[in-house]
């Protein structure tokens, strides 16, 4: 009797933590219907009737005692197990044995402090879900990844453009760097690609020394302090580090599934990720009297700061967008730009800020990249320009008429949109100057995105009907 007592207080414990746990429903349920939610199910628990998802049932219950009792659930059983909205399903988490180093609270505080600026934001329903998704194989959009609003967009455009620059220039000398190559891509160069463009990005912040990959475990790692707020899925978490591009490159596309499977919190992994390979230190060494964290609050959502971009971009959390170092006179201290031009440059346009002069002006260091792939802020909505010559940007001559693709990143695009960029035949307001209405009809906040850098080109949008 004893004995079934303390069995009993055991399951009880256990279960109440996955009530602890429950932060997640948060983002499904109001505050009243979370709270409801949790009463209940205390009360079902005090009154003995949860048992663990995988218990099987007793003969009290009315189960034939005939079936042994050392069946393994089955497939449908398990479906059913109690689990919280978008946690990581049980196929996308290593084993524990794999090697990795686990995850510490004092790790964990550090991470949630060089995100957030606190311990107690957690990422929300939107970051949650997100992942990196292909668009259909051996089509036109096989090179794209399918994105959502929200913060998380901006780490899926620049995975993108890394994709991109994959594709085009670092896959085998027979293929050719034309928009129809990236056309017949299949899952396969897809799942290859991803891993590619994961792993340049992680080994430019690890200073091209080191990599670090974030997977989740079955088994938590730690029991949080009391000022850390529980997410379920960072206390899991184990560390690989590896000192070769390639056999971080290797490990990465060994697991892939867990960065582009539904339910996997794979952006969020790959952020993890990334953080680690810069480590926290540097990071904080990159950040100036301007910006404390990567990520801020916005409309309900956590979007990402210029730090974090440049991070992605250039390898440094940099927090602007100008070349070098400049002096805050105010506050007498330096502010932290760009240092060298990257692969993938970026583009900034924001009719807002235009229109109050206030747009920072980008460097050249982001403007002018290695190889013709932009990541393109326009009116804070990212998106990727590109060009498939790679001599654009090396020669001048290249630039007086040439070719630009876009694409948005959403699932209504089904074509990629192809500009033809011409610099020096006329002045791109000539045709415009009688023009009447709407004044993001009459200047496309794409085209002026572009003549940002190639100041008074004309853009011919190819009888695409114009858009941002």
């Amino acid at each position: 009797m004893a004995t079934d007592k303390m069995d009993a207080n055991g399951e009880l414990d256990e279960i109440l933590q996955r009530v602890a746990d429950l932060q997640k429903w948060r983002d499904v349920f109001d505050s009243r219907g979370y709270a409801l939610f949790s009463l209940f199910l205390r009360l079902e628990l005090q009154q003995g009737c949860v048992k663990r998802p995988s218990e099987k049932k007793s003969d009290e219950d009315g189960e034939d005692s005939s079936h042994p009792a050392s069946r393994p659930p089955s497939t449908s059983a398990q479906s059913h197990q109690f689990t919280a909205p978008y946690s990581i399903p049980q196929a996308l988490a290593v084993s524990a044995s794999l090697g990795g180093q686990a995850m510490s609270p004092e790790l964990a505080v550090s991470l949630r402090t060089v995100l957030f600026g606190n311990t107690f934001h957690i990422f929300n329903y939107e970051w949650k879900k997100s992942f990196f998704k292909f668009r259909e194989p051996f089509s036109e959009m096989a090179y794209a990844l399918e994105t959502e609003r929200g913060g998380a967009c901006a780490v899926q455009m620049v995975v993108q453009a890394h994709i991109i620059k994959y594709l085009l220039f670092n896959r085998s000398a027979e293929s050719d760097c034309t928009i129809q190559s990236m056309m017949t891509v299949g899952e396969m160069e897809q799942r290859k690609a991803l891993a590619a463009a994961l792993t340049d990005i992680l080994w430019a912040a690890g200073e091209e020394e080191t990599v670090t990959v974030c997977l989740v475990t079955s088994e938590r790692c730690f029991t949080p302090h009391l000022n850390y707020k529980l997410d379920s899925f960072t206390e899991r978490l184990q560390l690989f580090t590896f000192k070769k591009k390639e056999e971080a490159r290797a490990f990465i596309y060994e697991h892939i599934q867990c960065f582009r499977e539904e339910g996997s919190h794979g952006i969020i992994l790959f952020l993890y990720s990334l953080i680690f390979s810069r480590t926290i230190d540097r990071i904080q060494t990159d950040l100036d009297c301007t910006t404390t964290q990567l990520l801020h609050l916005r409309f309900g959502n956590f979007v990402c700061r210029q730090a974090l971009i440049n991070l992605l971009l250039t390898g440094r959390a940099t927090p602007h967008v100008f070349n070098g170092t400049s002096h805050c006179k105010e506050q007498d201290k330096p502010l932290y730009g760009v240092l060298t031009r990257s692969n993938v440059g970026y583009l900034l346009w924001n009719r807002d800020q235009v229109n109050h002069a206030q747009l920072p002006l980008v460097g050249s260091m982001l403007k002018t990249p290695k190889l013709p792939i932009w990541v393109c802020n326009i009116n804070g909505t990212y998106s990727v320009l590109f060009g498939t010559n790679c001599s654009l940007l090396s020669d001048w001559k290249m630039e007086h008429l040439f070719l630009l693709y876009f694409y948005n990143g959403q699932p209504t695009q089904l074509n990629t949109t192809t500009l033809s960029i011409d610099t020096h035949s006329h002045h791109w307001e000539a045709d415009s100057n009688d023009s009447q209405g709407d004044p993001e009809k009459k200047f496309p906040s794409l085209e002026m995105t572009i003549r940002t850098k190639w100041e008074g080109a004309v853009i011919d949008w190819n009888g695409t009907v114009p858009f941002f």
